[in-house]
C-alpha cells in the first residue's frame, strides 16, 4: 500500500510541474505562428487579405484561450488545451498553405 501511495504522489507531481510547462507550450506556440505571418508579410509570400485572415484566426483563439484561462484559474484544462491546439494546427496549415500559393504581395 505505500507503494501505491508513493505512486500517486509521484503522479500528483509530475502533473502539477507539467502544468506551467503545458501553459508554455500553448503561448509559444502562438508566438511563433505570429513570426511566420511577419516573416511572410516581410518576404510578400502573404498578400494583406491572408494576413487579415491570418489575424482575426489568431485573435479569436487568443481571446478563447484568455477566457477559458479565466473562467479556470488561470488554467486551461486538458480538453481545452486540445482544442486549442487542433485550432492552431488548422491556423497553422492555413499559414503554410497562403505563404505557398503563389500569391504575391
Amino acid at each position: 500500500m505505500p507503494a501505491l501511495a508513493a505512486r500517486l504522489a509521484a503522479a500528483a507531481l509530475s502533473l502539477s510541474l507539467a502544468a506551467p510547462a503545458l501553459a508554455a507550450e500553448v503561448d509559444r506556440r502562438e508566438e511563433n505562428q505570429q513570426d511566420r505571418i511577419a516573416q511572410g508579410v516581410k518576404s510578400g509570400q502573404l498578400t494583406p487579405g491572408e494576413t487579415a485572415h491570418l489575424e482575426r484566426k489568431e485573435a479569436g483563439i487568443r481571446h478563447e484561450i484568455k477566457s477559458e484561462r479565466a473562467a479556470n484559474g488561470g488554467k486551461l484544462t486538458p480538453a481545452q488545451r486540445a482544442q486549442v491546439n487542433r485550432q492552431q494546427n488548422r491556423v497553422s496549415n492555413q499559414i503554410y498553405r497562403a505563404k505557398h500559393n503563389d500569391r504575391h504581395m
